[in-house]
């Protein structure tokens, strides 16, 4: 499952008005190149957005919280030491990201809005399955949704969230847990 359309299809100013490379301000700035950030965005697009909208349980702020850590990917000022190392830092950027908005007084004083976007699943059981994914709190539906639907170890999971990874397991568990129980209530 693709959020972006392929990257060929959008133009992309490559200079600034003038002919200079960069903008002023930017110079001596060590960034991206443009075939190397679309090749980040082919890459963490969908990862950070999922993760987003696992976190904020809204689109718009996923999109916002996307596209903010895509900004700091490609102005991003010292290189990688791994490609392991430059996911783990967008995750962590990505979880900081969405920490920010669910913190901000704006977010506390609206409402969310009703929305039906939601993954495609190939049965009715994921699809019911993953409501109640989300239904969990945010910690343990954070460290779920990695785990589960990312395929992140639970050390990088605790990476990601700045947490132990004792303290992920945990987390594991505990969903697991409510989980299970959802899952018996729901029943017939």
């Amino acid at each position: 499952m693709r959020y972006f359309p392929p990257l060929g299809d959008i133009p992309v100013r490559k200079a600034f008005p003038g002919g200079a490379a960069a903008h002023p301000k930017q110079q001596g700035v060590m960034r991206l190149t443009d075939a190397a950030f679309e090749a980040a965005v082919e890459q963490y697009g969908d990862t950070v957005f999922r993760l987003a909208y696992s976190y904020l349980k809204n689109r718009a702020d996923a999109e916002d919280v996307m596209q903010e850590t895509l900004l700091k990917l490609y102005l991003a000022r010292k290189p990688f030491q791994s490609p392991e190392h430059e996911r783990h830092w967008v995750l962590r950027v990505a979880v900081n990201e969405c920490k920010k908005l669910l913190r901000s007084p704006w977010r506390r004083r609206t409402g969310p809005l009703e929305e039906a976007g939601e993954p495609a699943f190939e049965t009715p059981e994921q699809s019911e399955l993953f409501r109640h994914v989300m239904s969990l709190p945010p910690k343990y539906r954070a460290a779920v949704y990695l785990h589960y639907y990312e395929d992140c170890s639970v050390r990088e999971i605790a990476a990601a969230m700045g947490a132990n990874p004792s303290t992920v397991q945990t987390w594991l568990m505990r969903a697991r847990g409510k989980l299970k129980l959802i899952l018996q209530e729901a029943e017939p």
